[in-house]
């Protein structure tokens, strides 16, 4: 009998944003902080909420359903904000709670499918299946790039 050896597992933070289930891999994610104080700054994009004082570092803050075009909604107990490292970036993601790692098995990810809204879809590098619950790739790359950043600021 041959043994299959998995390709590679993938360890993600699994997040909530309005009732899905996302995921960041492990090794992008610096932190999960509890909300704090926020401090707006001027003309920036919608979805930039400000910047936190963390351990010193000034961190831009981006609400994660306004990005992706979800209703906002007011923070709570689980609201948390998972702070994401990409190249010499860091910037705190707000999500409605961050509650798991998990092993994710490399053949378990599919690409995105065509139906996800238009939006969200931009942002996606596949779709997870562990057992009954679904988990969204999230590219770290898209979210935070600057060149999105800069076609919202013409939006407005």
């Amino acid at each position: 009998m041959v043994v299959q050896v998995a390709m590679t597992d993938i360890k993600v933070i699994v997040f909530q944003l309005k009732g899905k289930e996302y995921a960041i891999p492990v090794n992008q994610v610096r932190s999960i902080e509890k909300v704090q104080h926020i401090t707006r700054v001027p003309k920036t994009a919608p979805f930039v909420k400000g910047v936190i004082n963390l351990r010193g570092v000034v961190t831009p803050i981006i609400d994660l359903r306004s990005r992706f075009e979800l209703e906002e909604c007011e923070y709570s107990e689980s609201t948390r904000i998972i702070i994401v490292a990409l190249n010499d970036m860091e910037v705190g993601l707000i999500v409605d709670a961050a509650n798991d790692v998990i092993d994710i098995p490399s053949q378990n990810i599919e690409p995105q499918p065509e139906v996800v809204g238009a939006v969200e879809a931009d942002y996606i590098n596949g779709v997870a299946k562990i057992d009954k619950r679904l988990l969204i790739l999230i590219n770290l790359e898209k979210v935070l790039n600057p060149q999105g950043l800069k076609e919202v600021r013409g939006d407005e």
